[in-house]
């Protein structure tokens, strides 16, 4: 079994900083890769980074260069850190974990565990 638990989120006027944090905890002998999702009204899950064992982060096109994706001080945890927020960053923001070494894709269907999102919203 294997949890994952977000924290952070809220509301912030655009330009604002937020930082939302996960982990992941239970059956996880294989280091997972970790990944942070998000969702908005109507639209499709998109990807918003993946960290893999090896540190190494991937970002989706809409926010590179404002958000970074980080381990946490503890084993098992990503950090985001968003700058510059827009109003289109409004969305739930989802944590992912998947076994492996190897990080998917940003493919929703690839990822096995999920958290139940918080809420992220950017007003102008």
């Amino acid at each position: 079994q294997v949890h994952v638990v977000e924290s952070g989120g809220g509301s912030v006027q655009a330009g604002g900083s937020l930082r939302l944090s996960c982990a992941v905890s239970g059956d996880t002998d294989i280091a997972p890769c970790l990944a942070w999702f998000r969702q908005a009204p109507g639209r499709e899950r998109e990807g918003v980074v993946t960290l893999d064992p090896y540190g190494r982060t991937r970002y989706g096109e809409a926010v590179k260069g404002r958000f970074t994706g980080s381990q946490g001080n503890a084993k098992n945890t990503l950090v985001l850190e968003m700058n510059s927020l827009k109003p289109e960053d409004t969305a739930m923001y989802y944590c992912a974990a998947e076994p492996g070494r190897v990080c998917p894709p940003f493919i929703p269907s690839a990822f096995d565990f999920w958290g139940q999102g918080t809420q992220v919203t950017v007003s102008s």
